[in-house]
């Protein structure tokens, strides 16, 4: 048998804190952009930041522009704008003139920068927006800047000071299909029930909450991001009828529960919890990724009904045997990956570990983060 390394998919993302366990998501992964307008901006470089000096005059020296320079030569027309990393402050973005590209830009990025605060006579000019990304500043509150924005479909507010989901995000910006609030300050969840119509995705990992609530009214969303809070049950979920991905990792849920309603559920999320026994899941047939990694389980099982599941990751429980795993398992013809290590059961196995398991699964590609060929029948 030849084996060859293969590295697990995480769910990756910018939005989301450092974390050494390879499968604990916070956030969705970040779509890949199209081609934008990225303006790169020259500053002097900061005390004692190691520059020598030395080279020769009129060599290696680029002149730092004002604040009022960087846009000047973008044309009205511009449609996209990306400053990222730009050390803006409040002030800077003032002095930006971005009035003018008001009846014309869609996209705006201002990534990791020190923006504080949001001017509504500068933003609401910005009539046209559809994404609007403020992800890495310093921004407690958004007042009344983004209400003429009536475009916008998404929007990114991560790694901010926020402490509430704003209410005018509810009465005015109701064309959002995709919000971000990763890593701020918010212990609960409201003011969301006037995006109902169009809100696929909310992305609250990284906060204070400490309850599933506040999304009954969200019948149309289709991915909800809420894992390193302090959730402590799975609850108030029975009217996401149409929601096909649940990520909960790394908080405080004890049992699996309350996602009966949740038929369309494909992926589930619930890594790094106090899970004590693989359960609830009953309605959720369509599931295709499973992570119950680094809970307390200690058997598979209760997941033979569910016949169209692609990977399975039971990695670091109290699992003992591997008995259940053909029974449970072995009929499930489109499962392709499932993670079992460090779980006592490797141990008790010893070098048999792997043989066993692919001889039970003979359908599975990969085991732990190893891509496995099948021995010969």
């Amino acid at each position: 048998m030849t084996e060859q390394s293969a590295a697990p998919e995480t769910q990756d993302a910018a939005a989301r804190p450092a974390n050494d366990a390879p499968n604990v998501a916070v956030a969705a992964p970040t779509e890949t952009r199209g081609k934008v307008t990225r303006v790169e901006v020259i500053r002097p470089p900061a005390a004692g930041d190691g520059s020598s000096g030395e080279e020769d005059e009129g060599e290696g020296e680029e002149e730092a522009i004002e604040d009022w320079q960087i846009l000047e030569d973008l044309p009205d027309e511009t449609t996209d704008i990306e400053l990222i990393h730009s050390r803006l402050n409040s002030n800077s973005v003032s002095k930006l003139g971005l009035q003018r590209f008001g009846p014309h830009l869609k996209r705006l990025c201002l990534r990791q920068n020190f923006i504080s605060h949001l001017d509504p006579e500068i933003f609401g000019a910005l009539t046209k927006l559809e994404d609007l990304d403020f992800y890495d500043n310093k921004i407690k509150h958004v007042g009344t800047a983004l209400n003429n924005m009536t475009n916008l479909t998404t929007l990114d507010l991560s790694f901010n000071l926020i402490k509430h989901i704003p209410e005018e995000i509810e009465k005015h910006l109701t064309s959002l299909t995709t919000i971000f609030f990763v890593q701020n300050r918010i212990s609960h969840i409201a003011n969301l029930s006037g995006l109902a119509a169009n809100l696929r995705s909310i992305e609250l990992g990284g906060n204070r909450l400490r309850k599933l609530e506040g999304l009954e009214a969200l019948v149309n969303l289709e991915e909800l991001w809420v894992g390193k809070n302090k959730i402590t049950k799975l609850e108030n979920l029975d009217t996401l009828k149409k929601l096909r991905i649940l990520s909960i990792q790394s908080n405080r849920i004890t049992k699996i529960e309350g996602l009966e309603n949740l038929e369309n559920l494909e992926e589930f999320y619930i890594s790094h919890n106090g899970v004590q026994r693989l359960e609830g899941l009953e309605k959720n047939i369509k599931l295709r990724t499973l992570d119950v990694g680094n809970n307390f389980i200690e058997r598979v099982e209760n997941v033979s009904h569910l016949t169209s599941l692609e990977e399975l990751w039971i990695n670091d429980n109290k699992i003992t045997t591997l008995l259940d795993l053909e029974p449970q398992l072995k009929h499930i013809e489109t499962l392709e990956t499932i993670y079992l290590e460090r779980n006592p059961v490797q141990a008790t196995e010893g070098a048999a570990y792997r043989r066993k398991i692919i001889l039970l699964l003979p359908q599975i590609q990969q085991l732990d983060a190893t891509y496995v060929k099948q021995f010969p029948a």
